[in-house]
């Protein structure tokens, strides 16, 4: 637990904008996320329509750990502000699939019974690939401007 602890001290969260960009870690994890949003053709930058409000966003950074308590590598995601959001003019429902612990169970079970080999994957991005009805402004993130990086 110590090693965990001291892992999590050695490299230190960033509390603003500023300190983010000026570590190399974490601007190159800041640069990441937004070629995966330009490369999954997330964004578009357009002028705001008349009568629309833009949603804010910003910038959540997490340490990823490894078991033995090393860090595997830093993680920057950027989040819309969605408490902004107006039911019905912004979002009109919203849906997180979830795998409940049961329906794992009973696919590791199926597997072990018939010997077939088991593998994990970690899909990055995974939300950007789901399609919106409705139309949603965004501001321009914090310390990048509309490019491909």
């Amino acid at each position: 637990m110590r090693c965990f602890i001291a892992s999590l001290d050695f490299v230190p969260v960033p509390k603003t904008l500023v300190e983010a960009l000026s570590h190399p870690g974490w601007r190159a994890a800041m640069e990441e996320e937004m070629r995966a949003l330009d490369d999954n053709g997330t964004r578009e930058l357009v002028d705001l329509p008349a009568r629309k409000q833009t949603i804010g966003c910003k910038w959540v950074y997490v340490v990823k750990v490894n078991l033995d308590g090393s860090v595997a590598h830093l993680n920057s995601r950027l989040v819309a502000k969605g408490y902004a959001q107006t039911y019905g003019v912004d979002y009109s429902d919203t849906f997180s699939p979830v795998a409940k612990l049961a329906s794992v169970r009973l696919f590791m079970s199926i597997a072990a019974t018939n010997d077939w080999p088991l593998h994990q994957l970690d899909i990055k991005n995974a939300f950007l690939h789901g399609d919106l009805k409705e139309e949603v402004y965004i501001e321009q993130p914090p310390g990048f401007f509309f490019m491909v990086i």
